[in-house]
């Protein structure tokens, strides 16, 4: 449903004492994004900014109705949504000015302020991306039944994303405490929303997903107030999210960079200056009797001079050093001690290690869900996740839509607010759906916020071939996420080793791409201990020790590794030492570096293609630190560079064989 600003506007009040508090806000976010056009243009922030001149009331508003301890998630246009809910003037300034005092130590910027001890979630440089996230904080809140709501902002622009409507689909289906607030300020960059959109209101989109949806008129704070208030109040009882639209206008470019010719026409661009919040909210104040003029004078000179002196604490902070890059990446592992050799006859298969990591990882610590499609009743297409749903429940096993780019954004959100989700991509090429998710968010959240926040977040799934699923199904993509600084990479080989590692990875407080092979799904069998069990992230396994050749090999190439080297052993007297590093990121460098030292010699394999595979990185790294030491050319055996063919005999040509592993062996000598 639709609620027109006109209908709902005359009978809405506020006692006189509120509505100053909410002007104190509005005058404060005007200030300071005014203070920081000037300091841009006088160079002193660089980069890019911003301004929220112009929609004051709808932030100040919405901040007036949250708690302390509820979230919010902002986007590029943040600064006015991150003070109303209370952020410190001068750590903002510090930081849009690059300085160390600044709240993310000047990693982050305007685009990217964020306060966790506020339950900020942070602004966001990608459009639309405060939602999923939210969503991920929202079910936070619903698992542990606090009562905490999160408000996610977003422009007109991003209602025409799919996350928009993917996000909107799984607030709704889980009844999440959030409200989702469209600041239409009627232009995406430079383009109007009317060419753009396909309704006349985004709020109408709402209907389609059994919400309410209301149009507000963003530029009136008493009515903001009060819709935004009855939303919340909404969500905090139970009854699921509400979609509002504050219809609003910004005054000056989508960027202060931006540089373009302002394409709006001119009569409605004064037509809105004429209806300045601050001025509408000012009239209001005198016209209830319960603020003077001069009152309102003294609140801009108390702002002017709050802002006077952020500026030169930001001017006075320090510049950031190389020393804070070094621990704003990751967080620290947790220093697991290796257990060693499974000394078991119990033989469990990799899918049943995996699952039996879950089931006693979440009996250990209730803070640990999994989400994903089908991972429930059915225990997923591959039964990893088999009787999770009977032992912990819907709540912390979660059936999702198919929408993998808000389901893992979720569990990025879940993660920062403290929950370890683990997110499952059914079939790991549909990974490619996640990346900004991935990419921009987890990987990047810590170091946006200047190395003080952490994303305990897994997502795992089976990726390869070798099951005749083709070319859309049957990729080795892990080679991507190794070149993302802030994701950790974990590729087991044995159902030993991938026990301990999904327990690692679980603990571990930064975002892991925990990447599961197919082909071991079927074939690989191994003594896996009852006990619970972590094996260290980034540390390599010695499968087998040697003295001609050093082979590095991955996942499913560790078992077809191992038994050539048995082959060649007994038939040509070459002795193969096979490494798995196991992570992949962070790499056990020295372990692989001192089998080459004592062998000489070369080989990698992995499943995926060879051309700009892990494999690649491998052989540099071993070329920059151990070139002296090698008698011959490193040889690398990986995927041809095709996609992956339906054809059962054409697959098992495409993915490297045992004697092509074994050709590669022999090249060396």
């Amino acid at each position: 449903m639709t609620t027109s600003t006109a209908k709902r506007r005359g009978n809405l009040k506020l006692p006189p004492k509120q509505l100053e508090e909410l002007y104190v806000t509005m005058r404060r976010i005007r200030g300071f994004d005014e203070k920081v056009k000037e300091l841009f243009e006088a160079g002193e922030v660089k980069g890019t900014a911003h301004s929220y001149v112009g929609e004051e009331a709808i932030a100040a508003a919405v901040g007036a109705v949250l708690n302390d301890d509820d979230y919010m998630a902002s986007n590029h246009r943040g600064h006015g949504h991150c003070i109303a809910k209370g952020a410190d003037l001068d750590r903002m300034m510090a930081e849009l000015m690059g300085r160390d005092g600044g709240y993310c130590r000047g990693l982050g910027g305007s685009m990217h302020i964020a306060d966790m001890d506020l339950n900020i979630l942070g602004a966001n440089g990608i459009v639309g991306a405060a939602m999923p996230l939210s969503c991920g904080a929202a079910l936070a809140s619903k698992l542990r039944g606090n009562g905490q709501v999160v408000v996610a902002f977003f422009g007109d622009g991003a209602s025409n994303q799919g996350i928009f409507h993917e996000s909107m689909n799984l607030a709704s289906v889980w009844k999440l405490p959030m409200i989702f607030v469209c600041e239409n300020n009627q232009y995406a960059l430079s383009t109007s929303y009317r060419q753009t959109t396909s309704v006349p209101q985004v709020a109408e989109r709402a209907g389609g997903y059994s919400m309410p949806g209301l149009t507000v008129d963003g530029n009136d704070v008493v009515e903001v107030f009060h819709v935004v208030q009855e939303a919340v109040e909404k969500a905090r009882a139970g009854e699921g999210p509400t979609l509002i639209e504050a219809m609003t206008y910004r005054w000056g470019q989508h960027s202060m960079r931006a540089n373009l010719r302002d394409p709006r026409p001119e009569d409605e661009y004064d037509a809105w200056m004429k209806r300045d919040p601050l001025k509408l909210t000012e009239q209001e104040m005198v016209k209830s009797r319960g603020t003077t003029k001069k009152r309102i004078g003294q609140i801009g000179e108390a702002a002017d001079a709050e802002l006077e002196t952020a500026i030169s604490f930001g001017r006075e902070s320090a510049e950031p050093t190389l020393n804070v890059i070094d621990t704003a990446v990751y967080a620290p592992h947790i220093a697991h001690k290796e257990p060693g050799a499974a000394s078991t006859e119990r033989q469990l298969s990799f899918t049943e290690a995996l699952n039996e990591a879950l089931h006693q990882e979440m009996a250990r610590d209730s803070d640990v869900l999994l989400m994903g499609e089908d991972v429930g009743a059915t225990g997923g297409i591959f039964q990893v996740s088999k009787g999770l749903m009977d032992a912990f429940g819907e709540e912390r096993v979660r059936d999702t839509p198919i929408s993998e780019a808000t389901f893992t954004g979720c569990g990025v959100g879940a993660a920062i607010a403290g929950l370890r989700p683990v997110v499952e991509i059914q079939i790991f090429d549909f990974v490619a759906l996640t990346m900004d998710m991935l990419v921009n968010q987890a990987a990047k959240f810590r170091f946006m916020l200047g190395g003080k926040n952490t994303v305990p977040l897994v997502v795992r799934g089976p990726q390869g071939g070798g099951i005749r699923m083709a070319a859309q199904h049957s990729q080795s993509l892990e080679a991507w996420f190794t070149h993302v600084p802030g994701l950790v990479v974990v590729a087991p080989s044995t159902p030993y080793d991938a026990k301990g590692l999904l327990v690692a990875a679980i603990r571990d407080d930064n975002p892991v791409i925990f990447t599961e092979t197919k082909m071991l799904y079927q074939t690989s069998n191994g003594p896996v201990p009852e006990e619970l069990y972590a094996i260290p992230i980034g540390k390599a396994d010695i499968k087998r020790e040697g003295t001609d050749v050093t082979v590095v090999a991955t996942m499913a190439m560790v078992p077809r590794v191992l038994s050539v080297a048995q082959q060649l052993q007994r038939s040509e007297g070459i002795s193969v030492e096979v490494i798995d590093p196991r992570t992949l990121r962070p790499l056990d460098e020295e372990t692989i570096l001192n089998s080459v030292r004592k062998t000489n010699r070369l080989v990698i394999a992995h499943e995926a293609w060879q051309n700009g595979g892990f494999g690649a990185e491998v052989a540099a790294m071993v070329v920059e630190k151990a070139f002296d030491d090698l008698d011959a050319p490193i040889v690398r055996c990986g995927a041809l560079d095709v996609p992956m063919p339906y054809n059962d005999e054409l697959e098992r040509a495409v993915i490297p064989s045992q004697e092509r592993i074994a050709e590669a062996i022999r090249s060396v000598f």
